[in-house]
């Protein structure tokens, strides 16, 4: 049977700064939030709980601000553990102003120790503790007040087990000279929370179909997006409330010159013409006067058998690697990642080789296969 934890309710500075007392002296300690992000573009925090494996710690964030004691205890001191830590980092950035760390994100600690990197909090637990906790919570409204006893006992779960997760996780890393792998990542994941909106310019990069697009169009699509960046965040509003990817490329495809134009592309309401249409049309005109020699490269397509067997080839290096290390092609590198090695090399271009661990672990094989590639 799961435990029973005692649970503390924080709803004042003076009882955070207490709980912030009574934890400063642990090595490690767990973390995790709930949050509300169906209409905004930055989550709204509803819950924060931390544990140094024993009290669990419910922080109410609708009632209490952070204070500069949480704030040191996230920023600075005892390691921090979460699980599928990205959007909790998001929701700690917009609640407390700062990132946790040393950041160990036990998701991607139980990848480089199996096959199964995205193995959820309830197996883990499982996996390692033998406990099987409940999931009847898990579609919870977290903003009502006062919780319920089993919302309660939920959140209080998603905590004190992790620190026993860890240690037995923390052994075999050690026992596997992979420890150094996983901060690196830690490390790598607080770089990514903490980015500016400019270095969300390479949003275009996720659009899988960029390849049908015109070196023009690619530039038109890509300068909406990053237009789109910035003022979803300004807006507080989701990206695809203000415009969906599917949109943008449609717009990028027509590359229209006036509103009659731009009214007519699918999926484009006249709110949107009203409200952005003269920003969008001169986002497109940009692009339409560059000179050819400051547009990004035509993209090969996919679908091209010589690209198909570049993928294949490749692939071949990581699953080998993988296979010898056991764990998932996907955690030394993901398809996206692969193409942009092929794309540069077809290209002529120095190719995005992976750095660190996965670099020494892999360039010597991806270098070889693509020397072996025609171009």
């Amino acid at each position: 049977m799961p435990l029973t934890p005692e649970i503390h309710w924080i709803d004042t500075p003076e009882a955070l700064d207490a709980a912030c007392e009574a934890v400063s002296n642990d090595d490690v300690i767990a973390l995790d939030t709930e949050f509300f992000r169906e209409n905004t573009f930055y989550p709204v925090p509803a819950l924060i709980q931390f544990s140094a494996g024993g009290v669990a710690w419910l922080v109410d964030p609708q009632a209490v601000t952070c204070t500069a004691a949480f704030r040191r205890l996230l920023a600075e001191g005892p390691l921090k553990l979460l699980h599928a830590a990205s959007e909790d980092l998001e929701v700690f950035t917009c609640w407390a102003g700062v990132t946790p760390r040393p950041l160990v994100d036990t998701q991607v600690a139980q990848g480089l120790l199996g096959d199964n990197p995205g193995m959820g909090y309830q197996k883990l637990v499982e996996h390692w503790v033998g406990e099987i906790l409940p999931k009847d919570e898990t579609r919870s409204d977290w903003l009502v007040r006062p919780l319920s006893e089993t919302q309660l006992q939920y959140a209080a779960l998603d905590v004190v087990y992790l620190v026993q997760v860890w240690e037995q996780q923390r052994l075999e890393l050690e026992r596997l000279g992979r420890s150094e792998w996983l901060q690196a990542d830690g490390e790598a994941m607080l770089a990514q929370a903490e980015r500016s909106v400019e270095a969300d310019g390479q949003w275009y990069l996720r659009q899988r179909q960029l390849w049908r697009l015109a070196p023009r169009q690619i530039e038109a699509y890509r300068r909406m997006t990053i237009w789109r960046e910035g003022e979803a965040r300004a807006r507080n509003l989701p990206r695809g409330w203000l415009v969906h990817d599917r949109v943008l490329f449609a717009i990028a495809e027509v590359m229209p010159r006036n509103r009659h134009e731009l009214a007519r592309i699918e999926g484009v309401k006249p709110s949107l013409v009203k409200r952005d249409g003269d920003t969008l049309l001169a986002l497109v005109a940009e692009a339409q006067q560059l000179d050819a020699s400051e547009l990004p490269g035509e993209l090969p397509s996919p679908m091209e058998p010589e690209f198909k067997r570049g993928i294949k080839t490749l692939k071949k290096v990581v699953n080998a690697e993988a296979e010898a290390l056991g764990v998932a092609p996907e955690v030394l590198m993901r398809r996206r990642d692969l193409e942009a090695l092929l794309v540069a090399h077809l290209e002529k271009s120095d190719p995005p080789l992976p750095t660190g661990w996965r670099g020494e672990r892999l360039n010597t094989g991806l270098i070889k296969a693509l020397e072996e590639l025609p171009r």
